[in-house]
């Protein structure tokens, strides 16, 4: 059984729109785009390649499907994680999409909830659920993820998307990972245990 294992980066306030740069999404008046470089360091990067260790597929939603489509395929080729991504097998859930041009990329067919359960019951390695901030939302409300892999980095931004936004399904998490970069960004890797249990002092 293959595992689906969000993979985001978030402020201290738990936004992850546009972490790459000002015009990544600007989708709402969006104006922070680009926050998480100046917050970064050597080790994010080194927690973030591991991410990808055991995993050989990405699920992608329409709108980070598009923001990578336009960027990888010309990346700087000297750039490790170039040849990764456009290696990768690539699954995109869409309901506007016709094709998808991306190399090794796969446009998901009929109910998405039904065809992600296809995936993970299929031979492969892990499948990595990157930004699709609104699919992974789905995705947790269908009890089909199976690890969180987050980086928490010191800024508050104060608006934006949010990857447990409102309406977010309770969940206890176990951690597996957790720790602490040079510049206090938290990397935590997580796996959900069934429903919190609440009690007073």
């Amino acid at each position: 059984m293959r595992e689906i294992i969000v993979c985001t980066f978030l402020t201290l306030d738990g936004v992850m729109q546009a972490p790459g740069g000002p015009d990544e999404d600007a989708e709402s008046g969006f104006e922070h785009g680009g926050w998480q470089k100046p917050v970064a360091d050597d080790e994010v990067g080194a927690a973030v390649a591991g991410w990808y260790e055991h995993s050989d597929a990405m699920l992608l939603g329409r709108k980070t499907y598009e923001i990578f489509a336009s960027y990888w395929p010309t990346a700087d080729p000297d750039n490790p994680f170039t040849h990764r991504m456009n290696s990768m097998h690539k699954y995109v859930a869409s309901r506007t999409l016709t094709s998808v041009e991306w190399q090794n990329s796969t446009l998901l067919e009929g109910d998405i909830i039904d065809a992600v359960r296809k995936l993970k019951a299929s031979d492969g390695g892990n499948i990595n659920v990157v930004g699709s901030g609104d699919f992974a939302q789905t995705l947790m409300r269908h009890g089909l993820v199976d690890e969180y892999r987050l980086t928490v980095h010191p800024v508050i931004i104060g608006t934006g998307k949010r990857l447990f936004a409102d309406g977010a399904i309770p969940t206890a998490l176990e951690p597996v990972t957790v720790s602490t970069t040079k510049g206090g960004t938290v990397v935590g890797v997580y796996r959900p245990t069934g429903k919190p249990s609440f009690d007073s002092y």
